[in-house]
C-alpha cells in the first residue's frame, strides 16, 4: 500500500487551519498543521514532507520569509502559497521565491486537492527512465535525481521547479519547447501568472549556465524556449 503523502500546512487562522487540515486528512494525506513560521521550521526538523502549503500573512515570520528560509535549508521541498493577498506584485513575489503554485483565498477545498495531486504527480520519479540518469550539457553535468548542476568544482543545488524545468529542456535539447507545453506539463495550467513565473525560472537557469558559452537557453519570441548545445 502506498504511503500517504505528508503535507505541512502553515496557517495562523485557527478555523481555516483546522478545517483544511481535517479535509486533507479525509482525502488521504498525512497533515502536520503549524500555526506560525517557527513552529513550521521545528516540524521540518522532525519530519520529512512531500509538500508545504504556506499562508502569506502571519505574525512574526510571514509566508514569504518562511519560504526564503525553507529554500536555504530544505531546497528540495516544493511549496505553494495560499493567501488572501492577490495583488500582482504578491503573486510574482511568491513565484520568484520558488513556489510551484499561488492560490488565492477563499479557496475551494476540492480545487486545492486537485492542485496538490497535480503538483505531487509532477514531482514523482519518472519510471520510464533510469533513476540515475544524468545529462551532459557542455561542460555541465546535470543530475536531476539529486537536483544538482555541476561545473568543475562548482556545484549548484536546484529547487524542485528549477530541476523539473531544466530536465524538460534537456529532454528536448535543440528543439522548441513552447510556453504552452512547458506550463501545462510542469505548472498544470497555462495562464498569465504562470508564464511570468516561467520567465523568472528561465532567468535563473541562464544565470546558472553562464559559465559555458556553448550552452544557451534561447527565447523564441511569442513561442517558447530552446536549450541549445553548440560544439
Amino acid at each position: 500500500m502506498e504511503k500517504s503523502k505528508r503535507i505541512l500546512l502553515v496557517e495562523d487562522e485557527e478555523s481555516l487551519g483546522y478545517l483544511l487540515g481535517e479535509y486533507l486528512k479525509m482525502k488521504g494525506f498525512a497533515v502536520q498543521w503549524a500555526k506560525h513560521g517557527m513552529e513550521a521550521m521545528a516540524a521540518l526538523e522532525r519530519l520529512q514532507f512531500d509538500l508545504a502549503i504556506l499562508d502569506v500573512t502571519m505574525p512574526e515570520m510571514d509566508g514569504f520569509s518562511l519560504a526564503a528560509r525553507m529554500k536555504e535549508v530544505y531546497p528540495e521541498l516544493p511549496f505553494l502559497f495560499l493567501s488572501a493577498r492577490s495583488l500582482k506584485i504578491d503573486v510574482l513575489k511568491g513565484f520568484s521565491l520558488g513556489a510551484v503554485d499561488y492560490l488565492k483565498k477563499p479557496i475551494d477545498e476540492e480545487e486545492l486537492v486537485v492542485r496538490i495531486n497535480a503538483i505531487l504527480s509532477r514531482i514523482q520519479p519518472d519510471r520510464s527512465k533510469p533513476k540515475n540518469i544524468t545529462y551532459q550539457l557542455g561542460d555541465y553535468r546535470f543530475d536531476p535525481a539529486n537536483q544538482q548542476l555541476t561545473f568543475g568544482e562548482n556545484r549548484t543545488r536546484l529547487t524542485t521547479r528549477e530541476s523539473e524545468l531544466l530536465r524538460y529542456l534537456a529532454d528536448n535539447m535543440n528543439s522548441l519547447c513552447s510556453h504552452r507545453d512547458i506550463l501545462t506539463q510542469l505548472w498544470g495550467e497555462n495562464d498569465y501568472f504562470n508564464r511570468k513565473s516561467l520567465n523568472v525560472f528561465i532567468t535563473r537557469l541562464r544565470r546558472y549556465l553562464n559559465m559555458d558559452e556553448r550552452i544557451r537557453i534561447e527565447n523564441v519570441h511569442g513561442k517558447g524556449f530552446i536549450l541549445r548545445a553548440f560544439q
